[in-house]
């Protein structure tokens, strides 16, 4: 029986995995920060993704990766101490309206209990966006946060209409 729900369990931490595989950032490296002798180290990990509401803008963030045979399993809860850096890749251009502090992007970081999440916002009256990354946890939340801002630069000469992101506001 105890196999039966090791199995069970597995499958659903996989499935969960693979129907959110489109949605991954991408990594960019790790570093192992703890050397373990038979199970996996203890890392630190980058990653990439591109704002999906708007055109131009990119961002990193490393956070860390629990090795051991919980984090092997996916079952270890991990630490909230994320870094964040966003920066204008190209013309900037905005896909839609958005609302202050929405969802950019969201990730799971124990079975249960804590999630990631980089939320994104519009400082009006310097024409900048700016990005919070913080995890929650249901039970007491968490106070540790990254925020990185990209001010809205024309980008070549081609790039003669800059967006205001006020204009996009909800």
């Amino acid at each position: 029986m105890t196999g039966f729900c090791l199995a069970l369990l597995a499958f659903g931490l996989l499935g969960g995995t693979l129907a959110h595989a489109a949605d991954d950032p991408d990594l960019i490296f790790r570093r192992s920060t703890v050397f373990k002798w038979i199970s996996p180290n203890h890392k630190l990990a980058t990653y990439g993704l591109d704002d999906p509401e708007i055109e131009g803008v990119a961002c990193h963030f490393t956070v860390p990766e629990k090795g051991g045979f919980k984090g092997w399993l996916g079952v270890a809860e991990e630490v909230s101490d994320i870094s964040l850096s966003c920066r204008q890749i190209g013309p900037i251009r905005f896909k839609d309206k958005m609302e202050q502090g929405d969802d950019m992007f969201r990730r799971r970081r124990s079975l249960i209990f804590k999630k990631m999440q980089i939320v994104r916002g519009c400082d009006t009256k310097r024409n900048v966006i700016v990005y919070m990354v913080y995890s929650d946890r249901l039970i007491e939340g968490s106070p540790k946060n990254s925020t990185s801002s990209v001010p809205i630069m024309p980008w070549g000469q081609a790039d003669g209409a800059i967006q205001k992101c006020g204009d996009f506001i909800q």
